[in-house]
Protein backbone atom coordinates (compact mmCIF):
# COMPACT_ATOMS: atom_id res chain seq x y z
CA UNK A 1 0.00 0.00 0.00
CA UNK A 2 0.88 3.52 -0.19
CA UNK A 3 2.40 5.94 2.72
CA UNK A 4 2.31 9.35 4.21
CA UNK A 5 4.92 11.75 3.69
CA UNK A 6 5.99 14.70 5.61
CA UNK A 7 7.37 17.96 4.55
CA UNK A 8 9.23 20.22 6.55
CA UNK A 9 9.98 24.19 5.44
CA UNK A 10 11.87 26.47 7.28
CA UNK A 11 11.73 29.80 6.34
CA UNK A 12 14.80 32.44 7.62
CA UNK A 13 16.37 35.61 6.29
CA UNK A 14 18.37 35.27 3.76
CA UNK A 15 19.58 36.17 0.27
CA UNK A 16 16.75 34.04 -1.95
CA UNK A 17 18.24 30.85 -1.65
CA UNK A 18 16.25 27.62 -1.92
CA UNK A 19 17.88 24.01 -0.25
CA UNK A 20 16.20 20.77 -0.93
CA UNK A 21 17.10 17.67 1.67
CA UNK A 22 16.26 14.51 2.30
CA UNK A 23 16.28 11.92 0.06
CA UNK A 24 14.48 13.23 -3.12
CA UNK A 25 14.13 12.47 -6.51
CA UNK A 26 14.25 14.62 -9.73
CA UNK A 27 10.78 14.82 -9.87
CA UNK A 28 10.57 15.63 -6.30
CA UNK A 29 13.09 18.54 -7.43
CA UNK A 30 10.73 19.94 -9.83
CA UNK A 31 8.06 20.02 -7.70
CA UNK A 32 9.48 22.22 -5.01
CA UNK A 33 10.65 24.45 -7.77
CA UNK A 34 7.56 24.40 -9.67
CA UNK A 35 5.85 25.53 -5.93
CA UNK A 36 8.14 27.97 -5.87
CA UNK A 37 7.68 29.41 -8.79
CA UNK A 38 3.81 29.20 -8.64
CA UNK A 39 4.32 31.34 -4.94
CA UNK A 40 6.56 33.92 -6.34
CA UNK A 41 3.66 34.63 -9.84
CA UNK A 42 0.53 34.48 -6.73
CA UNK A 43 2.32 36.09 -4.04
CA UNK A 44 0.23 39.40 -3.56
CA UNK A 45 -2.76 37.23 -3.64
CA UNK A 46 -1.22 34.90 -1.00
CA UNK A 47 0.00 37.84 1.13
CA UNK A 48 3.36 37.23 1.15
CA UNK A 49 6.10 39.62 0.23
CA UNK A 50 7.11 40.12 -3.42
CA UNK A 51 10.62 39.99 -2.88
CA UNK A 52 10.47 37.21 -0.57
CA UNK A 53 12.38 35.41 -2.89
CA UNK A 54 15.42 38.13 -2.31
CA UNK A 55 14.73 38.20 1.34
CA UNK A 56 14.58 34.48 2.64
CA UNK A 57 16.52 31.74 2.34
CA UNK A 58 13.64 28.68 2.42
CA UNK A 59 14.76 25.29 3.78
CA UNK A 60 12.51 21.97 2.20
CA UNK A 61 13.13 18.52 3.80
CA UNK A 62 11.69 15.58 3.32
CA UNK A 63 12.88 13.37 5.75
CA UNK A 64 11.11 9.68 5.18
CA UNK A 65 12.30 9.34 1.30
CA UNK A 66 10.07 10.90 -1.87
CA UNK A 67 7.38 10.16 -3.67
CA UNK A 68 6.32 11.76 -6.60
CA UNK A 69 2.51 13.90 -6.64
CA UNK A 70 3.33 15.98 -4.04
CA UNK A 71 3.80 19.27 -5.57
CA UNK A 72 0.72 20.89 -4.29
CA UNK A 73 1.70 19.51 -0.66
CA UNK A 74 5.11 21.23 -1.41
CA UNK A 75 3.92 24.21 -2.14
CA UNK A 76 1.08 24.16 0.86
CA UNK A 77 4.06 23.84 2.67
CA UNK A 78 6.01 26.57 2.30
CA UNK A 79 2.82 29.23 1.65
CA UNK A 80 2.66 27.80 5.50
CA UNK A 81 5.56 29.21 6.12
CA UNK A 82 5.87 32.26 4.47
CA UNK A 83 2.37 33.58 5.96
CA UNK A 84 2.73 31.82 9.31
CA UNK A 85 -0.79 30.14 8.16
CA UNK A 86 -0.59 26.33 9.90
CA UNK A 87 -1.77 23.56 7.98
CA UNK A 88 -4.58 21.86 9.45
CA UNK A 89 -3.32 18.74 11.11
CA UNK A 90 -6.06 16.37 10.17
CA UNK A 91 -5.29 16.87 6.08
CA UNK A 92 -3.86 14.93 3.76
CA UNK A 93 -2.82 16.00 0.38
CA UNK A 94 -2.05 14.22 -3.30
CA UNK A 95 -1.56 16.52 -6.33
CA UNK A 96 1.15 18.14 -8.70
CA UNK A 97 1.49 21.43 -9.61
CA UNK A 98 1.93 23.54 -12.74
CA UNK A 99 3.14 26.91 -12.50
CA UNK A 100 -0.08 28.60 -13.22
CA UNK A 101 -1.32 26.36 -10.41
CA UNK A 102 -3.24 23.97 -12.18
CA UNK A 103 -3.78 20.88 -9.87
CA UNK A 104 -2.67 17.61 -12.46
CA UNK A 105 -3.97 14.28 -11.72
CA UNK A 106 -2.11 11.49 -9.59
CA UNK A 107 -1.72 7.68 -9.73
CA UNK A 108 -2.54 5.19 -7.09
CA UNK A 109 -5.27 6.97 -5.30
CA UNK A 110 -6.33 3.90 -3.42
CA UNK A 111 -2.97 3.42 -1.70
CA UNK A 112 -2.39 6.85 -1.04
CA UNK A 113 -5.83 7.26 1.06
CA UNK A 114 -5.38 3.71 2.92
CA UNK A 115 -1.90 5.23 3.94
CA UNK A 116 -3.72 8.72 4.93
CA UNK A 117 -6.84 6.83 6.76
CA UNK A 118 -4.23 4.59 8.74
CA UNK A 119 -2.83 7.76 10.04
CA UNK A 120 -6.28 9.20 11.38
CA UNK A 121 -6.65 11.31 8.44
CA UNK A 122 -10.40 12.34 8.23
CA UNK A 123 -10.42 14.72 5.02
CA UNK A 124 -8.04 13.94 2.05
CA UNK A 125 -7.18 16.73 -0.97
CA UNK A 126 -7.20 14.59 -4.99
CA UNK A 127 -6.93 16.10 -8.07
CA UNK A 128 -10.08 16.83 -9.64
CA UNK A 129 -9.29 14.71 -12.53
CA UNK A 130 -8.93 11.53 -9.70
CA UNK A 131 -12.64 11.77 -8.64
CA UNK A 132 -13.28 8.67 -10.76
CA UNK A 133 -10.83 6.66 -8.66
CA UNK A 134 -12.30 7.47 -5.56
CA UNK A 135 -14.60 4.04 -6.28
CA UNK A 136 -11.31 2.07 -6.20
CA UNK A 137 -11.07 2.84 -2.39
CA UNK A 138 -12.58 0.26 -0.30
CA UNK A 139 -16.49 1.18 1.22
CA UNK A 140 -15.44 1.08 4.42
CA UNK A 141 -12.49 3.72 3.79
CA UNK A 142 -14.26 5.78 1.25
CA UNK A 143 -17.67 6.24 4.00
CA UNK A 144 -14.64 7.72 6.65
CA UNK A 145 -13.36 10.14 4.77
CA UNK A 146 -13.71 13.49 3.09
CA UNK A 147 -12.39 13.22 -0.60
CA UNK A 148 -11.96 17.31 -2.01
CA UNK A 149 -11.24 17.46 -5.57
CA UNK A 150 -9.41 20.27 -6.73
CA UNK A 151 -8.50 22.04 -9.72
CA UNK A 152 -6.45 24.62 -8.66
CA UNK A 153 -3.69 25.72 -5.50
CA UNK A 154 -6.50 28.35 -4.80
CA UNK A 155 -8.91 26.05 -4.09
CA UNK A 156 -6.06 23.64 -1.81
CA UNK A 157 -4.70 26.27 0.04
CA UNK A 158 -8.64 26.90 1.14
CA UNK A 159 -9.10 23.68 2.30
CA UNK A 160 -5.43 22.63 3.89
CA UNK A 161 -4.88 26.42 5.83
CA UNK A 162 -6.33 27.24 8.96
Amino acid sequence: GGDTLSIEVNVMPGSGKVELTGKLGDVMKESAMAAISYIRANSQKLGIAENFHKTKDIHIHVPEGAVPSAGITMATAVVSALTKNPVRNDIAMTGEITLRGRVLPIGGLKEKSLAAFRAGITDIIIPNENKADIDDVPKEVRSKINFIPVKSMDTVLENALR
